[in-house]
């Protein structure tokens, strides 16, 4: 008679696997990553991000006024206004992956906080800044443009031309500085910031709007538009992705993570999913500003 095997008994003991890899890591990655892009979606006053699939074209169009009818008589037939909404830019909404390993030699002689956590948390800035450098490269296809003399008038002048542009809206004004010229209107002076998603922002800047302050615009540049003009989407990383790639993700499905073991080069493996874009939905409503230098006191005299 033949007795069953026990399998149990030729299985190696203490095997290191996907499972020992603290899907803790992963969790608090993905809720911190998700809760910093929705805390900067609700400063940009974006309601909502739709989710879309990977490929899909997002879109920016330019209202413009094709014809100005002549006013006509009593009785008279009024003249059409012909208003067309033409395509300004439009681009694929592309997954981005991000990927590092982890070696044993590094884990043994540093230990997992630095060799793993915080090399993820590199990795998380990398992602950030990719995130922030296509939505300023989308406020550069703006088509509005203005110019003033030093950081307030130049505002002020954006400002104007935001109430003109939506005359029929309450519009939130929303300003992106570099923070040179911050620094050369405020001087020694100290204001209140905040941050989000990597950003620094101040509410009420200059009694004109939210101002927005990064390093990636150059001095005397800036741009200007209304908080009603900007959207934003996601490819979500659940479903099939999620399954298919262990990814750990929030509800939503913004980030898609997971660690893993790779038993082939003797590393642990960190696996990033994000297709996250903000962009204004009208480019005739984002304005780049231009800063000029006020004139140095006694100059010319």
């Amino acid at each position: 008679m033949r007795k069953p095997i026990n399998l149990q008994l030729f299985a190696e003991t203490n095997i290191t696997t996907t499972k020992d890899i603290d899907p803790a890591i992963s969790v608090d990655y993905t809720s911190r990553i998700a809760t910093n892009i929705n805390e900067l979606r609700n400063v940009l006053g974006i309601n909502q991000l739709t989710p879309m699939a990977n490929g899909t074209l997002i879109k920016s169009y330019k209202l413009t006024k094709e014809n100005a009818p002549e006013q006509v008589g009593e009785g008279e037939t009024i003249g059409l206004t012909k208003i067309s909404r033409k395509l300004a830019w439009s681009k694929e909404i592309a997954l981005k992956k991000y990927r590092k390993v982890a070696p044993a030699e590094v884990i043994q002689k540093v230990g997992s906080q630095k060799a793993i956590n915080d090399t993820d948390a590199k990795l998380i800035l990398e992602l950030q800044k990719d995130i922030k450098k296509d939505f300023f490269t989308s406020l550069g296809t703006g088509t509005g443009t203005v110019t003033g003399t030093g950081l307030q008038a130049a505002l002020a002048a954006a400002w104007a031309q935001l109430e003109v542009r939506f005359e029929d809206l309450t519009v939130d004004p929303v300003y992106f500085i570099s923070p040179l010229d911050v620094a050369d209107y405020l001087g020694g002076a100290q204001v209140t910031t905040q941050t989000a998603f990597g950003f620094q922002y101040i509410e009420g800047f200059l009694g004109l709007g939210t101002a927005f302050i990064s390093p990636a615009l150059p001095k005397g540049t800036a741009y200007a538009t209304a908080k009603q003009n900007l959207t934003g989407a996601y490819i979500p990383n659940g479903g099939d992705v999620a399954s298919k790639f262990g990814l750990t993700y929030d509800e939503t499905g913004l980030i898609g993570m997971t660690h893993s073991t790779v038993t082939s080069n003797a590393t642990i493996e960190t696996l990033m999913l994000s297709g996250v874009q903000f962009w204004p939905e009208y480019a005739d409503g984002v304005f780049k500003v231009t800063i000029k230098a006020a004139a140095a006191a006694g100059a010319g005299a």
